[in-house]
């Protein structure tokens, strides 16, 4: 198509200038420049929670530059890591920051860190059976449930439903618990922000993927789970969270813009990026599209929040486009 419009719009110009001089016929014509082709493969490795924002900016970017062929493998943030240090991936999307660890891994090949770009805003949310009366929870209850170490302040643990105040046939029903797995980066933000740090319980079922947690909560009435905001299922409901002063906060873009709702996390990708040098060809235009107005207005339609305009603009610096 692309050679196919030049050539049009070629005979178009030279049937206008057929009714002038012919001394304006006679200037030669200056071809216009080729338009770069793109070719080859991106592979990206890493978060779940990323998974659905990764192939639809894919699908976009596949629209694009059908040369290039995207991989995308959602195998959990510790993979990202791995696999950017190994050069097995150009793309690392994780669910939380890299930890000191796996930095230091990479730095010993590389010598210097990975770039990390954040693309959206997230949040953890807790979820129950549609048919829970429950409608919110604080996070000391919720440390109560899923952690064996209580270090939020909870005195003793919760067990049933009836222990966070439910009545009737709920009072003696056991809770069941669902989680993600420690490949996750949503598991460890879980532990960090909502256990106050502390040890997960043994009893949680752990799940490779949040949509895997939001089906098994629908699948049983005496479910509890956590998962990324960007995640649904049918027959189950989210819980607003209780703050220290007694407000009721759910997840949407205003209570994360503001600061209020206390699980906020941002997402991000990954990149090697060489301190002083362009990223290549194959990245560079990926988070272009990815950083651009119609990639963000992506992330909004995926249930995520995106970037501020600000944030947006900071981050193609930081990636080298302007």
């Amino acid at each position: 198509m692309r050679g196919f419009s030049l050539l049009a719009g070629a005979l178009f110009a030279s049937c206008l200038l057929g009714g002038h001089s012919a001394a304006l016929r006679a200037q030669p014509v200056t071809p216009a420049a080729p338009i770069p082709l793109l070719t080859g493969t991106l592979t990206s490795t890493g978060s779940d929670t990323l998974a659905s924002l990764m192939s639809g900016w894919a699908a976009d970017f596949s629209r694009r530059y059908p040369e290039v062929g995207v991989q995308i493998q959602a195998m959990g943030s510790a993979a990202a890591a791995a696999a950017l240090a190994a050069g097995t991936a150009q793309l690392g999307p994780m669910s939380r920051p890299m930890s000191e660890l796996e930095i230091a891994g990479f730095r010993q090949r590389y010598g210097y860190a990975p770039l990390a770009l954040p693309v959206a805003q997230d949040a953890l949310v807790v979820m129950v059976n549609q048919a829970n009366p429950l409608e919110a929870i604080s996070q000391r209850q919720l440390d109560a449930i899923f952690s064996v170490t209580r270090q939020c302040g909870q005195a003793a643990p919760i067990r049933r439903w009836g222990d966070v105040g439910l009545t009737g046939e709920w009072r003696t029903l056991s809770l069941l618990r669902y989680g993600r797995n420690t490949a996750s980066g949503t598991q460890g933000f879980f532990r960090l922000r909502v256990l106050c740090g502390g040890d997960m319980q043994p009893t949680v079922n752990e799940l490779p993927g949040s949509a895997a947690v939001a089906q098994a909560v629908a699948a049983s009435v005496n479910a509890i789970g956590y998962t990324s905001m960007g995640f649904h299922a049918r027959g189950v409901k989210r819980l607003a969270i209780i703050d220290a002063a007694g407000h009721t906060l759910t997840a949407d873009a205003q209570t994360l813009r503001r600061g209020e709702y206390p699980f906020t996390r941002p997402l991000f990708l990954y990149v090697n990026k060489p301190p002083g040098k362009s990223l290549d060809p194959l990245t560079l235009a990926f988070l272009a599209r990815v950083l651009s107005a119609e990639g963000q207005e992506q992330v909004s339609q995926a249930g995520y929040v995106p970037l501020t305009q600000s944030q947006r603009l900071t981050a193609r610096r930081a990636a080298g486009l302007p």
